[in-house]
């Protein structure tokens, strides 16, 4: 049993934002074909917000397409489980799906990556989902990240996503702060799949990460 999570916010800084779908969808499939009971579930529950342009020329994957007209699954995404109300001891994963909605209410996924860093189980953060592990801390109290191999969104691909001076006025780079927290930040070309895995904890650089982390995540549950 896998939980997806994802933003409930719909905007930052007053432009319109939300999840990424790609960042779904294709984990979505991944699990569901491996035989997975997927819950999707978001920081406040309900409806989750699509960013526009995730539905856009070039990014709108066939996964996403096939999700958007898919009833049972679509039916999962407007009406998502709040991330709270589910207890670790009762699933066997956890992906945080990406958009930069996540750079907003990320921080409050974080008692849910706590508990499942914690339990030793796959817990995999792709593109703007490692930004839910900034505030995040291991059971001994340092840094999750601190001293671990990890990567997600880089600040380059910000600049190339024309968002740099959006996030700079309204939240934090995650390359920059992993790496103010002491973590090993790895990462591939942009626009390129690139996972970084360190014990239980994988990490996904982009949207183009979202099915080789899913896939990551089947093949540590199999």
């Amino acid at each position: 049993k896998v939980i997806i999570a994802a933003t409930s916010a719909g905007s930052m800084g007053g432009r319109p934002t939300g999840l990424w779908l790609a960042e779904l969808a294709e984990p979505y499939y991944v699990f569901t074909e491996a035989g997975f009971d997927v819950t999707i579930a978001s920081v406040d529950g309900g409806s989750i917000p699509i960013d526009a342009g995730s539905m856009a020329e070039g990014f709108f994957t066939e996964d996403s397409k096939k999700f958007l007209h898919d009833a049972a699954g679509y039916a999962k995404l407007s009406h998502s489980v709040k991330l709270s109300d589910l207890k670790v001891d009762d699933f066997d994963a956890l992906f945080i799906a990406g958009g930069h909605g996540t750079c907003v209410d990320g921080a409050k996924m974080k008692e849910a990556v706590e508990a499942f860093y914690a339990s030793g189980k796959p817990l995999c953060a792709d593109c703007h989902g490692p930004y839910a592990l900034i505030t995040c801390t291991k059971p001994n109290g340092e840094a999750l990240v601190k001293g671990l191999e990890v990567t997600g969104f880089t600040n380059l691909e910000e600049e190339q996503a024309g968002a740099k001076e959006w996030v700079e006025g309204n939240a934090l780079f995650i390359e920059t702060e992993f790496k103010k927290q002491g973590a090993k930040f790895i990462s591939g070309d942009p626009w390129t799949s690139k996972i970084a895995v360190a014990g239980n904890l994988i990490t996904a650089q982009n949207p183009q990460s979202a099915k080789e982390g899913a896939l990551k995540v089947a093949e540590m549950l199999a």
